[in-house]
């Protein structure tokens, strides 16, 4: 359809454009368009406006905050607004800014400006009153946002009372978000349970705190850091940004300081800018979209002021946006470990995120049908998390091909291909198929399950490929002189590989089992089956005997009796320990009267008597749990060398800290 000829006919439809993406976005958490393409229509209108100022109305989209208050909440109203801020994506844009605020302060006063990740998530209001929460709520339109307050109490990562001294009233703003791994376990979840999964961190982060059962939002490990306050009502309110943040990790808050910055001139911040994105910004566990530029003193901030709209002491410095557009050249079919098939898209390569990309996932047919992706048409992707490619919508139907649907022959063993009642995966029905014997190698060999460093994908490939692994029981079969006959081989990778394999043979009996990659059956699963049956049992184990596990419920009771009660498991097993995986039974790690019972441990720094891992152990077999995180709830700190910001957080929370020596007396060692 060509653009209005007019101006006033432009501007009409922009306005009206940009009302929907707001609803969608803030509303419905459903964006249609990338971030980069919104600001493309905002940039427009603007423009326009600015040309035919008598034409500019006070309900544009230019004129006010965007979003609205979604009616399964109740309406609340903010002490102050919830501004946004103003966009940059230039050096220069930036650049003008510092010229804006030089301008807007007494001549030669210099600016310090405190620079922070601009972390993607939902943006929340917090209020405590006399050090306790009040109420939370989602920004909504900036004036009224949503009741969210019975979700959020059920987060960890928000204190229900803040650690003294705190003022009499004290409303925080800040991002709920979500961890990459997080979102992946999450998703994961979704799918086995044949429901759609997340687009993105950002989305799963807003609909799982606005879930009416406050249980869904409790099992999903959201995060609060915190931004800025509206309001502070007491006594020595902070004089500026770097001293409130201070103050916020004081009373319990997660202010992401590890990220923040205090710059002296707008070349440091253009240069952090560029650092962070290339060294710093691969190695975070969650997703930004920029970095957040501020002038650091409260007083100076008091001076600049606001425009009708944002801050004019504050910006973001955006990051050129993770998505591509690209058309989708043919559709291929990859074989998980077991035997899932998921379509992959081939696309015209196309640069983004900092790679060349030309595969995405398509995740599942049911993807594809929302999507209505076919070959030819050209397509969204986005790099989610810098890491996953995928398709996020259709652009451009051009249609060069029919539907896609499912292969009725598995695209590597031409066996036939499956759906379970229920569920959105098809499967290939073949036991024996290669792809699914590469990707079971894969996950037998990982890290959390029999940990044989040096069987990687490409040896894994060769051994599948040339005959020599057949099944998992085969890995303990291989010779140097096979290995050696491999082109990925020499003499000293072919002894460092065999010294692995032999190590894992002593890998105890929960590991064996979630080595196996029993359908349903994770680390935890596997550990309290183990706890409970030998090996020997397992293979006469009925499923009522494993309902009687706890936290077994009749879907992993009937895979794990599927299993161990079939031909193939039993003789897998039995080859497994004529090869010598002996699957030592481990102790019951959390037992009633344990000496440990009941205490939760955390281990920070370098440990001179034993690993981490080992200490772990130890407090498991004493009935105690060892966490990766410090909480209100963790019973002790157990500090070694070099102990970094959980040693500092326990302090914070008032956590019991133990010496490495003080841990050995207490478990009664020398």
């Amino acid at each position: 359809m060509p653009p209005p000829k007019t101006p006033k006919a432009e501007i009409e439809a922009l306005r009206e454009e940009i009302r929907e993406h707001d609803r969608r976005y803030y509303l419905l958490d459903d964006p249609l368009i990338a971030d980069a393409e919104y600001d493309a229509l905002m940039s427009r209108l603007k423009a326009l406006e600015s040309s035919h100022p008598e034409l500019i109305s006070e309900d544009s989209p230019t004129q006010r905050v965007a979003g609205a208050v979604a009616s399964e909440f109740k309406a609340v109203a903010h002490a102050a607004p919830m501004l946004s801020l103003d966009n940059a994506y230039a050096e220069a844009d930036i650049r003008d800014w510092d010229a804006r605020v030089k301008k807007g302060l007494p001549p030669g006063e210099p600016a310090v400006y405190l620079v922070e990740p601009k972390i993607d998530g939902l943006s929340c209001a917090l209020t405590y009153e006399n050090g306790a929460l009040a109420r939370a709520a989602t920004r909504g339109d900036g004036e009224t946002g949503e009741d969210v307050t019975a979700n959020a109490r059920r987060l960890r990562s928000i204190p229900l009372k803040l650690l003294k001294p705190f003022p009499e009233k004290l409303e925080l703003r800040g991002e709920i978000y979500m961890t990459f791994a997080e979102f992946d376990r999450v998703n994961e979840d979704e799918k086995r349970a044949g429901r759609e999964p997340f687009a993105n961190p950002r989305n799963c982060a807003a609909g799982s705190l606005r879930q009416k059962d406050p249980r869904v939002t409790e099992s999903r490990k959201l995060r609060f850091t915190v931004h800025s306050y509206g309001v502070w009502r007491g006594p020595e309110e902070p004089l500026s940004h770097e001293e409130f943040l201070r103050r916020c990790e004081r009373f319990g808050l997660e202010a992401n300081l590890a990220y923040t910055r205090a710059l002296p001139t707008i070349d440091d911040v253009v240069d952090y800018y560029r650092r962070f994105k290339e060294e710093l910004m691969p190695k975070l566990a969650f997703a930004i979209d920029g970095l957040v530029i501020k002038v650091n003193s409260f007083a100076q901030q008091r001076r600049l002021g606001f425009t009708a709209k944002s801050p004019r002491w504050g910006i973001a410095f955006k990051y050129p946006a993770s998505q591509a557009t690209s058309a989708v050249l043919r559709v291929e079919f990859s074989v998980g470990r077991t035997g899932a098939i998921t379509p992959v898209a081939k696309i015209e390569p196309v640069f983004c995120a900092g790679v060349t990309i030309s595969s995405v996932t398509l995740h599942n047919f049911a993807e594809i049908e929302r999507l209505g992706v076919r070959v030819g048409d050209r397509v969204l992707i986005e790099r989610a998390g810098e890491v996953i490619p995928k398709v996020i919508k259709v652009v451009e139907k051009a249609r060069k091909g029919g539907k896609i649907s499912p292969p009725s022959r598995c695209p590597d063993c031409a066996a036939a291909v499956v759906k379970e009642e229920g569920l959105v995966a098809y499967r290939c029905d073949n036991v024996s198929c290669p792809a699914q014997l590469r990707r079971t190698v894969e996950h037998f060999a990982s890290r959390p399950a029999m940990d044989i460093v040096g069987l990687g994908d490409s040896a894994i490939d060769q051994l599948v490929g040339c005959g020599l692994i057949k099944d998992v029981a085969d890995v303990y079969r291989l010779t140097k002189e096979q290995l050696l006959g491999l082109n990925l081989f020499a003499e000293k990778k072919a002894d460092n590989l065999l010294a692995q394999i032999e190590a894992s043979k002593a890998k105890s009996l929960d590991r064996v089992i979630y080595a196996l990659g029993i359908r349903h059956v994770g680390e935890r699963t596997a550990e309290v089956v183990a706890e409970r049956i030998a090996i020997t049992e397992l293979l006469t184990a009925t499923i009522e005997t494993f309902q009687t596990l706890p936290d077994v419920g009749p879907v992993v009771a009937a895979s794990l009796h599927a299993f161990f009660s079939s031909m193939s498991g039993r003789t897998l097993i039995q080859r497994l320990l004529d090869s010598g995986v002996s699957m030592p039974q481990p102790k019951r790690r959390i037992a009633a009267g344990a000496p440990l019972s009941g205490m939760t441990f955390v281990f920070t720094g370098e440990l001179s008597g034993c690993t981490r891992e080992e200490a772990e152990e130890k407090v498991k077999s004493l009935g105690a749990k060892a966490s990766g995180s410090v909480s209100a709830k963790t019973s002790f700190v157990v500090a070694g060398e070099a102990a970094g910001s959980k040693l500092q957080k326990a302090q914070r929370l008032g956590v019991k800290i133990l010496t490495e020596k003080e841990f050995r007396e207490m478990l009664g060692e020398p």
